[in-house]
């Protein structure tokens, strides 16, 4: 089968942000479940895209440590025209949520996969590199701050930071400054990668409805996190489903109380 064949295909497609999750948990009241929304009557223009729907399983299965799953989620990403370096990326920002053995064995699993593909003369698009050198030291202090304040909606304090300031500079300086500025892959792909990933930590549900929120601030519309939502109990568990629609609807009924 060739390359142009297997694109065609159909794909099925914690550290980091702990605080801002307890931050916004103390604020929100937790409604029921959500009523589930099929896909099929969402409009076009809130659907996920093959290569959205692809990042959900391989972040998941990335968490979780499942290699087996992963290696089939990985080849059909790259079906669906993930490139290698956004591929890359999203295993790289694994371990900002899961740690980084996931991370690492991840990246160990895809430079297999690739090696699988190149052997049955697939040719992957190898993608790019950041488009800018990532800022250091005050430059980057700067430059995460302003992202984290775009993200969240607003910028972040409280006193949980105060009690911990060392985990208030990580997550400016490295979470939204070194990985947040590698433009290589958009912050909307971002999100949808660390929602599979915070569906897949049972306990992390604060930290996962802090990410809904952030995921309608980057532009993701609400269907499409409902289908998210369907890609994850289709394709990875019913369990990491759930978590991932109560969040949904606890984001949703928050903003047109708002």
């Amino acid at each position: 089968m060739n390359n142009t064949t297997r694109v065609k295909r159909r794909t099925v497609g914690t550290f980091a942000v702990l605080l801002l999750g307890l931050t916004a948990a103390m604020s929100h009241a937790a409604p029921g479940a959500p009523k589930g929304t099929s896909e099929t009557t969402q409009p076009s223009a809130e659907r996920l895209s093959a290569r959205h729907r692809a990042i959900v399983p391989i972040a998941a299965f990335a968490a979780t440590g499942d290699l087996d799953k992963l290696r089939k989620a990985l080849d059909q990403g790259l079906d669906a025209s993930l490139t290698v370096s956004e591929t890359k990326e999203v295993l790289v920002q694994v371990y900002a949520y899961a740690g980084f053995p996931r991370s690492l064995n991840a990246l160990g699993e895809m430079m297999k996969v690739l090696e699988w593909r190149k052997g049955r003369g697939i040719s992957d698009h190898p993608g790019r590199a950041p488009s800018r050198p990532i800022p250091k030291g005050e430059a980057l202090l700067t430059a995460g701050t302003a992202n984290q304040t775009k993200l969240v909606g607003a910028p972040v304090s409280g006193a949980l930071f105060e009690f911990a300031p060392a985990i208030d500079e990580y997550l400016k300086t490295h979470l939204f400054g070194d990985i947040f500025e590698r433009d290589n892959l958009d912050w909307q792909s971002r999100e949808l990668a660390t929602l599979a990933i915070l569906s897949a930590l049972p306990g992390a549900e604060a930290q996962l409805e802090s990410h809904m929120r952030i995921s309608i601030n980057v532009g993701l519309k609400a269907g499409q996190l409902r289908e998210l939502c369907h890609v994850l109990a289709e394709n990875v568990h019913a369990d990491n489903s759930r978590r991932a629609r109560v969040a949904l609807a606890r984001t949703l009924e928050s903003g047109s109380k708002g």
